[in-house]
This record gives C-alpha cells, sequence and structure tokens, in this order.
C-alpha cells in the first residue's frame, strides 16, 4: 500500500494512493488520521478496509506534505554506508573528523524535525554561508513495531514501510564544526516522501535501483544490496543502545556521486532540481532556492 499525506488548512490527512487517486483514512467515528504514528496504529488490515476510507479524489502532487511526523526522535541517520561513496568523501576534503575511509561500525548521526521537508516544497539555503549544499539520495526506514534489542534475524518484521529521503548537507559547515550535525541540520535539509510504501508491497529490496538526478542529469547510481549494513544490521545496532518507536524514520546512507566527490565539486545552487528515485517508490523531487 502507498500511504500519503496530503496538507490542507486544516493539517495533515493520510490516506492511501492509488491510481492517481487519494483516499483518506477514517479512523473511529469518522475523523481523519492525521499522524504516521495513528496510521500505523491502524494496522494495515484496518487500512485497508473499505469501510475506514473516505471519499476518493484526484491526487494534487502539490498538496503532498512530507509522510512522517511527528517524529518519536529526530531522524536517525547512517553515514558512509556504501563502499565507493565511503572512499569518494575520505579523499573529498571535507570529512574532518574520519579515522578511515570504511567504518567497522554504522555511523550514525541525527537530523531534527526542523530540517523535515515536503516533496516539491523549495529549498532555503541562504543560511548556509559556505556555499556547498549537497544532495544525498537515500532509502529511508519508517519503523512500525516498538523495539528494543532487535536481533538481525528479528529485525526486518519491525519495519513498517519504506520512504525515500534526501539527506542535503551543507559540506563546508560540516567540515568547520568537525562534525556531521551543524551542516545537516538547517531548516528543510532533510526532504521526505513523495509517500510511505508498506514493507509487504516492497518485497525484496536487495535488487532495487536507488538514483539522484540534478537537473535531469544522472549523479548517483547503485543498488540496495551494496550496502555496507544492511537494514537489519542498522536496525539490530540501532535498537541495542535505544528503543525504536512506530513512526520513527532511519535514512540508510547515500552511494557514491555526490557534489563533493567531484573534481572540482559539484556543489547545488539556486534553481537546481533534485530527484531522487527507488524502483516501486516513486520519486522525490525538491528545487534549490
Amino acid at each position: 500500500m502507498r500511504i500519503a499525506a496530503i496538507q490542507s488548512g486544516g493539517g495533515k490527512t493520510y490516506g492511501a494512493v492509488d491510481a492517481g487517486r487519494f483516499t483518506p483514512f477514517a479512523g473511529r467515528g469518522g475523523q481523519v488520521l492525521a499522524d504516521l504514528p495513528q496510521v500505523i496504529a491502524a494496522g494495515r488490515a484496518g487500512l485497508q478496509a473499505g469501510t475506514n476510507r473516505g471519499a476518493a479524489s484526484a491526487l494534487d502532487p502539490a498538496t503532498l506534505a512530507a509522510p512522517v511526523g511527528p517524529l518519536p526522535k529526530n531522524v536517525m541517520c547512517v553515514g558512509k554506508n556504501y563502499h565507493e561513496h565511503a572512499h569518494e568523501f575520505a579523499n573529498s576534503g571535507y570529512d574532518a573528523g574520519s579515522r578511515q575511509a570504511v567504518p567497522e561500525h554504522p555511523i550514525i548521526f541525527t537530523k531534527g524535525a526542523n530540517t523535515i521537508a515536503r516533496p516539491f516544497q523549495a529549498i532555503d539555503a541562504s543560511t548556509d554561508d559556505t556555499g556547498t549544499l549537497d544532495y544525498e539520495g537515500e532509502l529511508g526506514v519508517v519503523i512500525g513495531t516498538r523495539c528494543k534489542g532487535a536481533s538481525r534475524a528479528d529485525a526486518m518484521r519491525h519495519v513498517f514501510g519504506y520512504t525515500l529521503v534526501n539527506d542535503l548537507t551543507a559540506r563546508g559547515l560540516q567540515h568547520r564544526h568537525n562534525q556531521w550535525f551543524v551542516g545537516k541540520n538547517l531548516d528543510g535539509f532533510c526532504p521526505v516522501g513523495p509517500w510511505i510504501v508498506t514493507a509487504d508491497e516492497m518485497g525484496e529490496l536487495r535488487d532495487l535501483e536507488l538514483t539522484t538526478t540534478v537537473n535531469g542529469e544522472r549523479r548517483q547510481r547503485t543498488t540496495i544490496g551494496q550496502m555496507i549494513f544492511d537494514i537489519p544490521t542498522i536496525i539490530s545496532t540501532l535498537s541495542a543502545y535505544l528503543t525504536l518507536e512506530p513512526g520513527d524514520l532511519i535514512a540508510t546512507g547515500t552511494p557514491a556521486g555526490v557534489g563533493a566527490g567531484f573534481t572540482p565539486p559539484r556543489f547545488l545552487k539556486s534553481g537546481d532540481q533534485v530527484t531522487i528515485a527507488l524502483t516501486g517508490l516513486g520519486e522525490l523531487t525538491n528545487t534549490i532556492l
């Protein structure tokens, strides 16, 4: 099932997307479901029931909201999780605090709720005084059930679904502050969408292709199976130390081809359009102001 959120004057409304039409979910008493934890709590069977649906209408992409929130905690992100990207970043001159190119254990950082942006939202990069805005196309994992200490073998049963994430980064700030938080946490620096596809519909991920294009030029291309640390390992690692909650979002890392990896670097500029795509998940597009 494809689950989207649309924005109206009254806030978010969640519903199902099918063949270009949006059908809002209805909870007990007919009220709309306005946040992702409510949607997850309703369960897939409940969401699929026709009695729990409102009237369908044509989906206007301009009304799409980020299909996550309110977030139980910051977006949890994995750094340097593809071999070629780990090496290109280590050689880029922006990886100030790294001890080795390819990590032995998952590198985890976070992005705050202030970074969440919707599909097609124009991203204001004016607060990046270094002019080094970079794209990072990533697969996002949405947690569906509370878990602590999950094993690798058990990890996937805690996944509700998947979405797309653009982990926008100001490379100069990332280097200046000798850590990743500031450069990755400017307002609007985490576009998410266009929707969530439930895990049962996505199936096996290994051979699915993830791409990033800038103004139609392909910059990144990989398959999910090329991750250094796969999704079960990421979930097992995180849940060993903190409790994962329904609605938590994990960004699983970006492949080679980021702007900082080119010589000279190819950073984003005003007017650039960035599109992240993954087989079965659709496209996440944003323009830089």
